[in-house]
């Protein structure tokens, strides 16, 4: 993939993965939104030509005729920024800053599993490889609790956090993590409402939608 041959485009143009817990929150974001934007996926081969849009080679990226963005966390909250429909984010200083803590713990202490069992699988022994994924499902037990208070993450209003964790939880399969009802039903049932929104339906790729439609049918209506 040349940048140079893509097309100039009025809106935003997404530089997505196919299946990526990180890009795919921006997909779901962007359909929440009801944003019409152009999707272009870039395969694993090509992801070095991405340096000419960041200097990481980083997916997602995203180009409109304002700016050009890098890292998941700084493309979501200015598309949720300049694009007010369905705020995701408070607009309250104190509520914002707490989403965005959260959103920094997300990362720090549950994304760097996910990172190691769905992005560099190869370099993990298979010790470490069950260690990640007992540490992560430990995780996700603890976390069901929240869910019997709330319809979504810490709120009764789907939010930015909601966009950030149900993408992971899509990929539980092929983390290798099985959630059962007698510890994590709270959460189970959170993934039904969230998996069953039109937003994030529309916010899958086609890639997404094979390899995961088994796992979506336990969740059907």
């Amino acid at each position: 993939m040349q940048l140079s041959d893509i097309q100039p485009y009025h809106g935003i143009t997404l530089y997505s993965h196919n299946n990526d817990y990180q890009c795919h929150s921006t997909r779901l974001i962007l359909a929440e939104k009801g944003i019409q934007y152009r999707l272009i996926l870039v395969e694993d081969t090509e992801i070095d030509d991405l340096t000419q849009l960041n200097p990481y080679g980083s997916l997602p990226a995203l180009v409109d005729p304002q700016t050009k963005l890098y890292h998941h966390l700084i493309i979501n909250e200015y598309i949720d920024d300049r694009y007010r429909q369905n705020r995701l984010f408070s607009d309250a200083p104190a509520e914002k800053a707490q989403q965005k803590q959260l959103l920094w713990r997300i990362e720090q202490d549950w994304f760097k599993y996910a990172d190691q069992l769905l992005r560099h699988p190869e370099q993990l022994s298979e010790q470490d490889q069950k260690k990640a994924q007992l540490e992560l499902q430990d995780i996700l037990i603890n976390l069901s609790q929240l869910f019997q208070h709330s319809n979504y993450f810490m709120s009764d209003q789907f939010s930015i956090l909601d966009c950030s964790l149900a993408p992971l939880l899509l990929r539980l399969p092929s983390i290798g993590i099985s959630l059962s009802n007698k510890h994590s039903k709270a959460l189970l049932l959170y993934c039904k409402r969230v998996f069953n929104r039109d937003s994030f339906k529309q916010s899958m790729t086609q890639v997404e939608l094979s390899r995961y439609s088994d796992y979506l049918k336990r969740f059907n209506n």
